[in-house]
């Protein structure tokens, strides 16, 4: 029987393997950040099978951004809250929805002249935070 030192030994050295390679696989999910943090139509993780109904989707129109997320809203499941941020990371609109809502639709109006990255994010109360993004 292996005594207490093999045993914690073995234990750290198990233990930092398994850090390792979740790190690995983490940076590997795209841009520095950790798998299942947030979710996308490319990379749905957990939820490969929710992408129709949660990934936010934007248009474009006359200066305005909309956001709308194709999912139901009810009691015990609802989009909670649209997010839209420019490339910069400046928040540049958000809302908050209930169950009461008849869709989760936003409408955010661009700065004068905007260029770059839109991100659009869309919050489930069940199934975490969906990314979507625009270039204008």
């Amino acid at each position: 029987m292996p005594d207490r030192r093999d045993f914690l030994q073995s234990s750290l050295l198990f233990t930092g393997g398994v850090l390792f390679a979740s790190s690995r696989r983490a940076s590997a999910a795209g841009e520095g950040y950790p798998a299942n943090l947030f979710y996308t139509a490319e990379q749905p993780g957990i939820w490969d099978q929710k992408i129709g109904s949660h990934v936010p989707r934007m248009t474009l129109e006359d200066g305005q951004v909309t956001v709308f997320t194709k999912h139901g809203m009810s009691e015990e499941h609802f989009i909670v809250r649209h997010t839209l941020v420019g490339a910069d990371g400046s928040v540049l609109g958000s809302q908050t929805f209930s169950p009461e809502d008849e869709e989760a639709r936003s409408r955010y109006a661009l700065p004068e002249g905007y260029r770059g990255r839109l991100y659009a994010t869309s919050f489930c109360n069940k199934h975490d935070l969906w990314l979507s993004t625009l270039e204008v």
